[in-house]
């Protein structure tokens, strides 16, 4: 799952926006209309403008809070367009946007937590540059991806809740893990399926208030922690699937982007070093590992066919997001004997030494794939 995510309210096909996320900046780019100033601390978020020119927009933000924070831009109905985590106190990014004219959101979430302060702003007029026709099929191609991914998860969802249903502890550990591959591979584009991953997705400690506990993360405590499976854990199966098959009837009209496929890929890094590499993921099954390569799978084929415009516009960083994959997944290949089958090593006998090991090479890709962004929308900024 996507930690410390806002609420996702409504589910609803818009392609209003797409932001570009650039690495850590010294300063503004200057006093242009489309530049906005954001100016973070742990009790304001403060905005330059509130109003200005649809088409391309910088957001320059920094922090000069004491906590690290978070910045998003939200619809009105609160679904998540993008966002910037971990911004550490002191320190300033920059966030490129094109936007449609309409009415946003930013939110700034110091402590990375809560709902974030909040002010309303508005694109008005102008328009957004036409993007390059390969881009375009780049989006196609992916969505088509993810509905495979979905469409494989279904059966082996119903494999693992048939299990759960049926009372069979062993059979129900067996389907778990294969049964959210396909879910983790399209974690990138996850904020596009809507209120999806809260349900199936979230842990104990990413609940809101007044959510209620649902999904594969809630069925995994009862298999490896409580050792048994009750009357609503077998409910809580149907649920899976219910959720799940929602999952798979959206997925043809995600709002996918470009961008998103990029930042999206880049945000899942961060979080698979920050998170999902101390464990905390599944904590209690143990099968971080599985999760671990299907989200690097899942990154490195938006990357893939992001690639051909990119590497027209920076063949460098193309260069070295190669280097970085291959890097990292040659470091997976460590912890499984069939470079074919998801059978890794239990997460829990990996050591802390391997671990740091895995953090510096999601973070030795993320560093790269933070300018990938950039990279597709070059020539059309």
């Amino acid at each position: 799952m996507r930690a410390a995510r806002l609420s996702v309210l409504t589910f609803t096909a818009v392609a209003a926006l797409t932001a570009v996320t650039g690495c850590t900046e010294k300063g503004s780019s200057g006093d242009s209309d489309r530049v906005i100033d954001v100016t973070a601390t742990d009790s304001k978020c403060e905005v330059s403008k509130k109003e200005f020119p649809a088409g391309h927009v910088e957001l320059a933000i920094e922090n000069k809070g004491s906590k690290a924070t978070e910045v998003y831009v939200l619809f009105p109905d609160d679904r998540i367009v993008t966002e910037r985590e971990n911004i550490g106190p002191g320190t300033k990014q920059k966030v490129t946007a094109e936007v449609k004219a309409g009415a946003y959101t930013i939110a700034c979430k110091p402590g990375m937590k809560g709902d974030g302060i909040r002010q309303e702003v508005k694109a008005t007029g102008g328009s957004v540059a036409k993007r390059d026709p390969r881009l375009d099929s780049a989006v196609a191609a992916y969505r088509k991806y993810a509905q495979e991914q979905a469409d494989a998860t279904l059966p082996l969802a119903k494999t693992f809740a048939a299990a759960v249903k049926a009372g069979d502890l062993e059979a129900a550990k067996k389907a778990y893990a294969p049964s959210r591959i396909g879910w983790e591979r399209t974690e990138p584009v996850a904020e596009s399926f809507g209120d999806i991953d809260p349900k199936v997705d979230v842990r104990a400690d990413g609940l809101e208030g007044g959510q209620k506990w649902t999904g594969w993360h809630r069925l995994e405590k009862s298999l490896w922690q409580d050792k048994k499976i009750t009357a609503e854990d077998k409910t809580l199966a149907d649920q899976l699937i219910a959720d799940l098959t929602d999952w798979q009837n959206r997925v043809g009209k995600a709002d996918i982007t470009p961008t998103s496929m990029a930042n999206g890929a880049k945000e899942l890094l961060d979080e698979v070093a920050t998170g999902k590499v101390t464990g905390e993921e599944e904590r209690y099954s143990h099968t971080d590992l599985v999760d671990f390569k299907a989200n690097v799978e899942g990154a490195e084929k938006s990357y893939e066919l992001l690639k051909p415009v990119a590497e027209e516009n920076n063949a460098a960083l193309v260069t070295e997001l190669d280097k970085q994959f291959a890097a990292l997944n040659t470091l997976l290949d460590k912890y499984r004997a069939d470079k074919t089958s998801y059978d890794f090593t239990s997460y829990d006998k990996v050591g802390d030494g391997d671990r740091k090991q895995l953090s510096d090479g999601v973070n030795a890709l993320a560093e790269p794939l933070s300018k990938l962004a950039a990279a597709v929308v070059t020539k059309s900024s």
